[in-house]
C-alpha cells in the first residue's frame, strides 16, 4: 500500500486578521458566505496576501485540487493500492476514502473544502472526507510506514521507474509531496529525499510520476 501525503498544503480558510479586508468581504458576499467561511485563494485575494506571513506562497488550494484529481483517479487507487492524505499549513489532516470522487470543477471543489472545514466531515453520513488537527509528524507515526520518502528538488536524483521499484519492495511506504508553490517544507520531516528530475516539477506532476512509477512495478 502506497501512502501519499500532500504536505504543508496551502489550503486554509481566510485568516481572521484579513477577514474584514474589502477584497475578502466582497468575495464572500458574492459567494453568499461569511468572510471567515471561505477558502483563501490567491486568485481572488491576491491584493491582501501581502499582509500575511508567507503571503507569497499562501492561498493555493488549486495545487491540492490537481494533486487529488491525479491521485484519486489513478489505477493504483482503483486497485486499492493507494491511500491519500492532505496535511495543511495549520497542522490539519484531511483523510480521504479511496472511493471519493472529487468535483472536477474548481469552484465546486472550493465549496466542498469550505463545507469540510465547517462540518469536519463530508458528507456527514459517509465521511468520505474528514479533517482532524494533527501534525505531519503525527500522521506519519500513525501510518507507521516501513519507509518515508520526501520529494525534494535537492534530493537524490532517481529515475521514476527506479523509484517505483524501491516503493514496490516495501509494504507500506510513505511518499511526501509539498502542497505549496515554491520554497521548502515548513514542517520537520525525517525521510529520504528524492528528486525525479534535474529541474523543479509542479506538485501534481510529481504526484502523477510517483503513482505511475509505482503502478508500473506493482501491476
Amino acid at each position: 500500500m502506497l501512502h501519499l501525503i500532500i504536505a504543508d498544503s496551502e489550503l486554509e480558510l481566510v485568516p481572521k486578521s484579513i477577514a474584514e479586508h474589502p477584497a475578502v468581504v466582497n468575495y464572500a458576499r458574492r459567494r453568499g458566505k461569511k468572510p471567515e467561511e471561505v477558502i483563501l485563494d490567491s486568485t481572488y485575494h491576491h491584493s491582501v496576501l501581502r499582509k500575511l506571513e508567507d503571503g507569497e506562497r499562501r492561498g493555493r488550494p488549486d495545487i491540492v485540487h490537481l494533486c487529488l484529481l491525479n491521485a484519486l483517479e489513478s489505477i493504483a487507487n482503483k486497485e486499492g493500492l493507494l491511500r491519500v492524505y492532505v496535511h495543511t499549513r495549520n497542522d490539519e489532516v484531511i483523510y480521504i476514502k479511496p472511493e471519493t470522487r472529487l468535483p472536477r470543477n474548481y469552484n465546486r471543489f472550493l465549496g466542498l473544502m469550505e463545507s469540510l472545514f465547517k462540518k469536519r466531515a463530508v458528507p456527514e453520513n459517509l465521511e468520505l472526507l474528514r479533517i482532524e488537527e494533527k501534525t505531519l509528524e503525527e500522521l506519519v507515526r500513525e501510518i507507521n510506514p516501513d519507509g518515508v520518502f520526501v520529494m525534494h528538488e535537492g534530493g537524490e536524483l532517481m529515475k521514476p521507474r527506479d523509484f517505483g521499484k524501491v516503493l514496490a519492495e516495501l509494504s507500506d511506504p510513505v511518499v511526501i509531496v509539498g502542497g505549496f508553490p515554491h520554497g521548502d517544507f515548513r514542517s520537520k520531516i525525517e525521510g529520504r529525499k528524492i528528486s525525479l528530475y534535474r529541474e523543479p516539477l509542479m506538485a501534481w506532476t510529481v504526484v502523477n510520476e510517483v503513482i505511475v512509477a509505482f503502478e508500473f512495478s506493482m501491476l
